[in-house]
């Protein structure tokens, strides 16, 4: 296929998003987690005690639309709020033992179903992909 007759990059990312989504859908039912949640945990899971500013920066979230998100981690003992003992209005946050279990969890059968998504590619093409995937989601 020529250049002139593959499509844009914004159509294939969508596409492969819409396809990733759908995937990820069950499995977060499954574990009775939504999606902004899981990467709520996945980001204290990097780096364990941010801010809830800090957070909300790091995941490109509203910090207001993410409060609720955090109550209900809390309310269910995957994550704590600490206040920040250099400033009481800032409040720490960090996974509890069972947000790591979660995390891990749902990483796992996250991991095992794109595992299945990319044996549709030759065992040396997959590795290429995820190197160029990764730096192109980092790029600013």
């Amino acid at each position: 296929m020529g250049e002139d007759e593959r499509a844009d990059l914004a159509a294939m990312v969508m596409r492969l998003g819409r396809r990733l989504i759908a995937m990820e859908e069950p499995i977060l039912a499954r574990h009775e987690i939504s999606m902004w949640a899981y990467v709520a945990l996945s980001a204290l899971r990097g780096r364990p005690t941010r801010t809830q500013a800090a957070l909300a920066a790091a995941i490109n979230a509203d910090k207001t639309r993410l409060i609720p998100v955090l109550d209900d981690l809390q309310r269910r003992g995957l994550i704590e709020r600490e206040p920040d003992p250099a400033d009481r209005r800032v409040r720490l946050l960090s996974l509890t033992p069972a947000g790591r279990g979660l995390q891990r969890a749902v990483r796992a059968d996250i991991r095992a179903a794109e595992e299945a998504l990319l044996a549709d590619l030759p065992k040396e093409d997959r590795a290429s992909f995820l190197t160029a995937l990764e730096a192109l989601s980092r790029a600013r």
